[in-house]
């Protein structure tokens, strides 16, 4: 095994009966979810654990799918008070790449087998930035065509808040899945860590415009954020439910030293991690067939976070593929793993990973969440 990828432990543990049984009711309320998130004694979280891992093999299979990240601008409008890429920050070197090398990036994904791809960057709505991720949208599309997957990769935008007539053309040039992450689902800790200009509704607003365009729609939260509290992000995973939402992508808040928020007190790195551990697994409870990620800011506190992810109940994982030439100027926290590592290194690693956690990656297909798939069979006159 790589020297980058630990031995997960396995062991066996006893679980806790009363969050057994709690884990394995249908229908939560939001005192129970909040129960759930309490889980601190290893037998309380193994609980959580286990049942949240029945519930996706059932419901999802044992299959991890791979979504190739790639980091296409770090030029960005906003000035997020937690982000390591906000506008205020001018000591950041800014890039954005050009169509053939996110056409270049989407290559190394269809030979790797991913399957399909995340383009990620600062929020931006200026037209040359749009015409870019337009037509690199439509070419690859066009151009990862293969015997195995005629249709090319799947592409996922996370590009921020745009206006409907944007997400139109997006969605038109081939793009649909979108994430488009709350960080809160509290209006008032939103406003806390979000200049003025920047609404909680506003944000709430396109994940509605994004489901009536037709794209299968993501958000998700920062865990253990400066103020926030169990009853906040259980209210979380019940806006999930309520939204219907197709896939989510969350994490342990991760303090960056340059920025507002970084320079106030929040919970230990222990603590985020467990919270973020039992965040996945209430998430895959709640919501049942979604699709969630096991994210890079897991592994980032955690050497083996990211594999206990899937033993939450993730089955998504997003390798890095940005070019190794601009990858540590899109960094939105501090310790990001992954920097100097080659696609093909990452590759490997991620394999290895997924097989330690008992699973096995789903190759050369787009992946979409069973849910998605069945919220939009409905849709079907």
């Amino acid at each position: 095994m790589s020297s980058c990828t630990p031995t997960i432990k396995r062991g066996s543990r006893a679980a806790s009966p009363e969050f057994a049984r709690l884990a394995a009711q249908r229908r939560l309320c939001r005192e129970e979810v909040a129960k759930l998130l309490s889980a601190s004694q290893a037998a309380e979280i193994e609980a959580v654990r286990a049942e949240a891992e029945r519930v996706l093999l059932a419901r999802c299979g044992n299959e991890v799918y791979l979504r190739g990240l790639v980091e296409v601008s770090n030029a960005c409008a906003r000035d997020c008070h937690y982000c390591g890429i906000r506008k205020s920050l001018t000591a950041i070197p800014r890039y954005t790449l050009t169509a053939d090398e996110i056409v270049a990036c989407a290559q190394l994904c269809a030979e790797a087998g991913y399957g399909s791809l995340v383009l990620q960057s600062g929020e931006r709505s200026d037209k040359a930035f749009i015409d870019l991720v337009c037509t690199a949208v439509r070419r690859i599309r066009r151009e990862t065509r293969t015997a195995v997957q005629p249709e090319g990769l799947g592409v996922t935008l996370c590009i921020g808040q745009q206006s409907r007539e944007i997400y139109k053309r997006l969605f038109d040039a081939g793009a649909h899945r979108y994430l488009l992450r709350i960080e809160t689902s509290n209006p008032k800790l939103f406003a806390a860590i979000h200049p003025p200009e920047q609404s909680f509704q506003s944000r709430v607003e396109c994940l509605g415009l994004l489901r009536e365009i037709g794209y299968q729609v993501g958000t998700g939260v920062m865990v253990g954020l400066p103020g926030q509290s169990i009853q906040d992000l259980a209210d979380d995973i019940l806006f999930f439910r309520d939204h219907d939402v197709d896939m989510i992508g969350m994490g342990p808040y991760i303090p960056h030293p340059d920025t507002p928020l970084g320079r106030e007190p929040c919970a230990d790195v222990a603590e985020r991690v467990r919270l973020a551990l039992v965040m996945v697994a209430a998430a895959r409870l709640v919501l049942r067939d979604v699709n969630i990620a096991s994210t890079t800011a897991l592994q980032a506190l955690d050497p083996v976070g990211r594999e206990k992810g899937l033993r939450f109940g993730a089955n998504v994982i997003m390798p890095q593929v940005t070019p190794a030439d601009v990858r540590r100027h899109y960094q939105l926290y501090p310790g990001k793993p992954c920097l100097e590592e080659s696609a093909g290194e990452c590759q490997t690693c991620l394999a290895m990973r997924i097989e330690s956690a008992g699973r096995k990656v789903g190759y050369n297909h787009w992946g979409d969440s069973a849910h998605a798939r069945r919220r939009l069979d409905r849709r079907m006159p």
